[in-house]
């Protein structure tokens, strides 16, 4: 399938409801198509509970809303769910299908959004327990650390360049706000080795994609995904996220290509250890390397391979479901040189991976452009 729009609201805090959202990022990807050409569209949301709008059945309310009735289908992967539905689309065999996903996430006290989201580890284990995903992201990061050499300084230096990114991206919750190295390195531990910069940031917001047919100048060229068990204490190694590897493995085939061919890359940088792991299992370095990467400056926007040239899920923002599409809306604008002052130089290839909870379910798309 190509890519036919692109959109999304500004990630952020501000007080704007899910359906508001949903319109804006859908006016920004039917641009240059008619909702009556769109003959299906998939969804992702999940449904949160606690910022008062009672509302649930998203895809009758995407019917009155656009004013069509359509096939509309719901794919709930949590923080997942936007590459999730991205993958389902991809496989429906319609001529045009709307991609879209929302969420209002950031509307009550943190206490209550944590709750919220730990619904995504499993009930009894984790959440019973108090396991919430910085404690899990937290443990993951220890073992890296024993086995391969990992520094603290490596993750600071991974949040540090995704929050210089942001800076340059006017959607990003981090927009024109710099964050120093020291205010990284200095910031409240939150679960050790993690301290609060470590950890992304969660928002408001929605994205949207139209994928057809119908060629344009983008290709999803390769698509895959991967599950794995719930809790990463189940998984014989937790530093290997297997739902990546697997679902690399089948976008890489499908599109005969090799992350040699990658020229940039959009990372579920939920915690900074999992964009730090993601190298490793995307394929770019060995395992136990992925150090190497941010103290080489390969990761860099100037660099060899950059890597989240939006600010990534830690300094543009996470909304949950939307955070996948994002990702894709990002390499359509960098694909097209539309992306302003981050714009890289003439990418022709890029890899997006999205994780539902700590690597229980990962897509990986490739998108290329036409005739490079």
């Amino acid at each position: 399938m190509y890519v036919k729009g692109a959109g999304m609201t500004k990630f952020g805090i501000e007080d704007v409801s899910s359906r508001q959202m949903l319109l804006q990022s859908i006016r920004e990807a039917t641009r240059d198509i008619s909702i009556k050409d769109i003959d299906a569209v998939v969804l992702s949301t999940s449904d949160i509970s606690i910022n008062g709008e009672r509302q649930k059945h998203y895809s009758s309310l995407l019917t009155s809303l656009l004013k069509k009735r359509m096939p509309i289908i719901t794919v709930p992967a949590v923080c997942g769910g936007g590459g999730a539905s991205l993958w389902t689309a991809n496989k429906l065999g319609y001529d045009n299908i709307l991609v879209v996903a929302t969420e209002k996430v950031q509307a009550g006290l943190s206490t209550a959004i944590t709750d919220e989201i730990l619904q995504a580890a499993d009930r009894i284990w984790e959440q019973y327990e108090g396991l919430v995903f910085p404690a899990q992201n937290a443990l993951v990061a220890q073992q890296h650390m024993l086995k391969y050499g990992t520094k603290l300084k490596d993750l600071s230096l991974i949040a540090y360049k995704n929050h210089k990114n942001a800076t340059r991206n006017p959607k990003a919750m981090f927009y024109k706000k710099e964050v120093s190295l020291k205010k990284i390195m200095k910031s409240p531990t939150v679960a050790s080795p993690l301290r609060l910069y470590d950890c992304s940031i969660s928002v408001n917001g929605a994205a949207a994609v139209v994928l057809s047919r119908d060629k344009t100048d983008i290709k999803i060229v390769g698509s895959g995904l991967g599950t794995d068990t719930i809790s990463t204490f189940e998984r014989p190694d937790p530093t290997v996220w297997t739902a990546t590897i697997r679902a690399a493995e089948a976008a890489y085939s499908e599109a005969g290509l090799t992350p040699d061919d990658i020229d940039f890359a959009e990372i579920h940088d939920a915690f900074t250890i999992v964009e730090l792991i993601a190298y490793e299992d995307l394929g770019f370095c060995k395992k136990g390397e992925g150090k190497n990467m941010i103290r080489d400056g390969i990761v860099e926007i100037d660099g060899k391979l950059p890597v989240n040239p939006c600010g990534g899920l830690k300094a543009k923002g996470h909304p949950i479901s939307p955070t996948g599409i994002a990702q894709v809306v990002e390499i359509t604008e960098q694909l097209r040189n539309e992306a302003g002052d981050r714009q890289l130089a003439s990418p022709k290839t890029a890899i997006a991976q999205n994780i539902g909870g700590a690597g229980g379910t990962v897509t990986v798309n490739i998108l290329k452009k036409v005739g490079a």
